[in-house]
């Protein structure tokens, strides 16, 4: 039940980093300029939420 378990927990924070980085690239870009980031990082921003 381990394997089923660690595979759940892989595919969930999968689904949530690609939730995430689709949610950050569409945000307006004045959105972005506040909040001090640029879209085109949205992955790598996404990756330290969801994996660290």
């Amino acid at each position: 039940m381990t394997v089923l378990n660690t595979v759940r927990t892989a595919v969930q924070k999968r689904v949530a980093y690609s939730r995430l980085k689709h949610e950050l690239q569409a945000m307006p870009v004045e959105t972005a300029i506040d909040l001090g980031m640029f879209r085109e990082d949205a992955g790598k921003i996404a990756a330290e939420a969801i994996y660290s």
